[in-house]
């Protein structure tokens, strides 16, 4: 088996198939003992074969699937969720120009950290910094792995032991179980809580600050859960003018972070990094893929001198993302600079779609598929924690099925994978989510769908 794999592999390395066909064996032998004498064994023959098929998926992403083996890459699905910002999806797609971008990075050598001028190494490459500095009016910037390694840095602006004064209704758990006193206990600092859970003000501050126990104020945006009732939210002004008055630091963390105006959608106001810091926040930290809308990066901007020193901080090197991400992030920011965030940024795209043009899609391809499925007003919401409770109008193609679970796993999988949701046992595609361009594959997925032995057919 191992000869013809190795006269038929497109392999500099053949040794690096032994272990790869010795594994394809032994799954062998435990299908045929699984048997008990039922099974017939393959030949050689095919098990060549698909050993050269595994092998190829580990490269080409079209292969993976047939091989039964993860590929290089996730699969590829269409998002008919209704959910913009999916987490489990890995949030939006990246604009058209920030994947260019990155892969340009990647495809040859660059002058990351090398002054052309001198010939000698220079400051690293910063296009993004720049960006968001015209961008939010801060005097600096600085672009890490994630929001929340970002975060983590920043806190560390109090000082080892050093301590943070945070609302009690702001000590909230982020993506992955990680919550906010854990980081800023992982940070070296420590934690003085103020407030109440449902309402804080301005004074509830003043006593930490006063006998110089905090030195920094850390907020955090609620952007991933709303309190509703008798509430009260500190005002950031005034907290930091009381931060201020006692040489103490105001750290703003956003979460996901909106560089347009969400309202000018219909949505609620998302605070801005623009905003936070002319309120006097010194330093404000976001996502870079969320409402941003590119890759994955946790933004800082603030002072110059916070910034600096955060930039000259160890962990900076171990959180810092590679030419390729920042080339991605500097493509996604300069779209905003540009005035084109609207039109190219996927997720604004989606957001910024009209009810009546999904109605108009919806109604077409409902049409185009037959009396078992119809158009409907749905709602869409943003997700990846970005702008709770908040919902968007929206249509889609509900398709009448014996079995929504069935129909749904049938969608999954495949090529053309779609991945749809389920309300109230109905099996529901929400073109909110659904880049028009995919329309014509959506459409020849639910026709074969409904043609097979999952129609609900009277």
């Amino acid at each position: 088996m191992l000869a013809l794999v190795r006269a038929d592999a497109n392999a500099t390395e053949p040794e690096a198939l032994t272990e790869l066909a010795r594994d394809v064996l032994a799954a062998e032998r435990d299908r045929l003992l699984a048997s008990r004498g039922h099974a017939q064994a393959r030949t050689p023959r095919e098990l060549a074969d698909t050993v050269l098929a595994i092998a190829a998926s580990f490269t080409d992403p079209t292969s993976a699937g047939d091989a039964g083996v993860p590929g290089p890459v996730p699969p590829t699905v269409i998002n008919a969720t209704g959910v913009i910002l999916h987490t489990n999806l890995g949030r939006a797609p990246w604009p058209r120009v920030a994947i260019e971008a990155a892969s340009a990075a990647a495809v040859e050598y660059g002058y990351l950290e090398l002054d052309e001028a001198t010939g000698k190494r220079g400051r690293r490459f910063r296009a993004a910094e720049e960006h968001l500095v015209a961008l939010t009016g801060a005097e600096a910037a600085l672009v890490v792995g994630n929001n929340a390694a970002a975060l983590l840095l920043a806190v560390g602006l109090a000082g080892r032991r050093g301590s943070v004064a945070v609302s009690r209704g702001e000590l909230v758990g982020i993506g992955g179980g990680v919550r906010i006193p854990e980081i800023i206990a992982r940070a070296g600092a420590r934690l003085i809580e103020v407030g109440t859970t449902n309402r804080t003000r301005a004074a509830d501050y003043e006593a930490p600050l006063a006998d110089g126990r905090a030195k920094a104020v850390l907020r955090v945006h609620p952007s991933n859960f709303a309190q509703t009732g008798f509430t009260e939210t500190a005002d950031l002004a005034e907290v930091a003018a009381s931060a201020h008055r006692h040489d103490a630091l105001v750290i703003d963390d956003l979460g996901s972070g909106a560089l347009l105006d969400t309202a000018a959608f219909g949505l609620a106001h998302e605070p801005t990094p623009r905003e936070r810091l002319a309120a006097g926040a010194d330093v404000v930290v976001f996502s870079g893929d969320k409402l941003v809308g590119g890759p994955q990066a946790g933004l800082v901007v603030g002072r110059r001198v916070l910034i600096d020193k955060l930039r000259r901080d160890p962990l900076a090197r171990a959180m810092r993302p590679d030419k390729s991400i920042l080339a991605g992030v500097a493509a996604t920011l300069g779209l905003y600079r540009a005035g084109r965030a609207e039109a190219e940024i996927p997720v604004w795209r989606m957001i910024a779609a009209s009810a009546d043009s999904l109605r108009v899609r919806a109604e077409r391809m409902a049409a185009s598929l037959g009396s078992s499925a119809s158009a409907a007003p749905l709602q869409a919401t943003v997700g990846g924690g970005s702008l709770p409770g908040q919902t968007m109008p929206s249509w889609g193609v509900v398709l009448a099925v014996r079995s929504a679970d069935a129909a749904a796993l049938e969608l999954r999988q495949g090529l053309d994978r779609i991945l749809a949701r389920i309300d109230d046992g109905r099996l529901i595609c929400d073109l909110r989510t659904v880049d028009p361009a995919h329309d014509a594959t959506v459409e020849r997925r639910l026709a074969a769908l409904l043609t097979s032995h999952l129609a609900d057919r009277p």
